[in-house]
């Protein structure tokens, strides 16, 4: 088995493909969606199985959820209401909550995506949008400056730029005493006070099965794309602890999981 990290940097997503195309795989497996696509530009004839993608027909992945079409299939972790539910346990947690910060990265797709979804999620629950737009991982303590920000709270998005830098992010926000709310575990586990999206090892798990489909002869095009069946909410008590915030019992009561 080959694997190829890009450490979370954009630019290496195009090299990392071409590198596994020229080894001749059976099949590429890719996570988000800027190596999806660029595993798709590398190959027209290698199948690829994207675990997650945030909005694969909309970023041009493939052509239908239900037909996919070409060598490309897997799991969209696309959930239209997703965003919507963030921000109301957050707002439980936050009271007051009026002003909310979004990291935004540029050259991702799925950003743009997820910054829409926020902001009318946002307008339905008379909140503030601040995106803050972050190109490298230079630009994250900047746009964290405690003196710069306006914000209560902070949404980070699960794109590869932050997740690589997760720990810096929330680090950051805790100094800036902003409450962070994520898509996925791994963001809490690292320092963020809450998540709420798919879970992650399960859409792993279920890319496994479609692997296992295609090296037994089926065309990922024949594979419609799946979607998320789990979703969980996790919760970090240190966090809000440090944030003097306390988790009502409701919101204690609906969590997967609790860290302490």
């Amino acid at each position: 088995m080959e694997y190829r990290w890009a450490e979370g940097r954009s630019d290496s997503f195009a090299k990392l493909a071409d590198e596994l195309v020229r080894l001749n795989v059976d099949v590429i497996v890719t996570h988000n969606t800027p190596p999806t696509l660029a595993a798709k530009q590398a190959t027209s004839v290698i199948p690829i199985v994207f675990a997650t993608a945030g909005d694969p027909v909309g970023t041009g992945i493939v052509a239908s959820l239900a037909r996919p079409g070409g060598n490309v299939t897997g799991l969209s972790s696309q959930s239209p209401d997703a965003a919507g539910k963030r921000l109301e346990v957050l707002r439980e947690v936050v009271p007051g909550l009026r002003r909310l910060a979004i990291l935004t990265d540029v050259a991702n797709p799925f950003t743009k995506r997820e910054v829409g979804e926020v902001r009318r999620a946002a307008g339905m629950l008379a909140m503030e949008l601040d995106p803050i737009e972050i190109r490298r991982a230079d630009d994250i303590a900047p746009g964290l400056d405690p003196s710069q920000l306006r914000a209560q709270a902070l949404y980070v998005p699960a794109v590869p730029l932050f997740f690589a830098n997760r720990a810096r992010i929330n680090s950051l926000a805790l100094a800036a005493r902003l409450p962070t709310i994520h898509l996925v575990r791994e963001y809490v586990e690292a320092g963020g006070l809450m998540s709420y999206g798919p879970n992650w090892p399960d859409m792993w798990r279920q890319a496994a099965d479609l692997v296992d489909k295609i090296l037994h002869g089926t065309k990922p095009a024949d594979i419609p794309v799946q979607q998320p069946t789990r979703f969980d909410l996790v919760l970090n008590l240190k966090t809000a602890k440090a944030l003097g915030l306390t988790f009502p019992d409701k919101t204690l009561a609906l969590a997967e999981e609790v860290i302490e």
